[in-house]
């Protein structure tokens, strides 16, 4: 295989357990570099677990997760997490400093130059640097504190963003604005994304595989088109909550 060819997550037969109760079982799961895989399901059905494999927030019970062609447990995790975005849906934005001072603090963890980068990344996002970059985040909407969590997650220009349910908690325009903004940004940039929502519209319009999971397996795996089209109940289920 050539190496541009390898998968830049690959999870080998990957199965999690907690206090003796199995929560994944086998996951076998190829992430391509460029694409951005949707993990579509009900809550406890392991999409977060899965999502936290991947940054070594956790380590497997049995199997393999590799990032970049190297098993997980092989990484030191903090320079494993440095290397990757991470944005959840209360964000963690740290409330006593700037929007600024936010988006500064992973390049300083690394000792990278900050540079004109705050600005640039605040541009990307579509907030005004010149508005924006002082203000404290309980002077952000719910909206514009994601977007500032989307900018610190790419301060440091990762390969791989893990999104997990970034928008959940947003009224319905607003999230639908950040979808179609994060989309258009995702491929612009060129990045790798793992995406967890409940959301199937979401699902749909992010994805370029869905992965839907349930009772911590992976049930189905295929484009959003292969999605609707399927005869798999759960995913029938799914496609009811759309129609019409």
């Amino acid at each position: 295989m050539k190496e541009d060819s390898e998968p830049i997550i690959e999870f080998r037969d990957v199965s999690y357990d907690v206090a003796g109760a199995r929560v994944l079982s086998g996951i076998d799961l190829e992430i391509a570099r460029g694409e951005t895989l949707v993990l579509l399901g009900e809550s406890g059905c392991g999409k977060t677990t899965t999502l936290r494999l991947i940054n070594r927030l956790i380590d497997a019970t049995s199997g393999e997760v590799r990032v970049r062609a190297r098993a997980t447990n092989d990484w030191d995790p903090v320079e494993l997490r440095r290397s990757i975005g991470y944005v959840i849906q209360d964000g963690g934005l740290f409330p006593h400093i700037t929007v600024a001072e936010n988006i500064r603090l992973p390049l300083s963890l690394i000792g990278r130059p900050h540079g004109d980068k705050v600005g640039e990344l605040l541009d990307l996002v579509h907030l005004d640097p010149a508005k924006f970059a002082d203000r404290f985040p309980h002077e952000l909407s719910g909206g514009q504190r994601q977007r500032v969590n989307v900018a610190r997650a790419l301060a440091t220009d990762p390969e791989i963003l893990l999104l997990d349910e970034p928008f959940g908690a947003l009224d319905a325009l607003t999230r639908r604005s950040l979808q179609k903004e994060f989309k258009s940004l995702i491929s612009e940039l060129g990045k790798t994304a793992v995406f967890v929502t409940h959301d199937l519209q979401e699902a749909m319009l992010l994805g370029t595989r869905i992965a839907l999971m349930e009772k911590g397996e992976i049930v189905f795996l295929g484009t959003p088109a292969e999605f609707s089209s399927s005869t798999l109940p759960l995913a029938r289920d799914y496609m009811e909550t759309i129609a019409g």
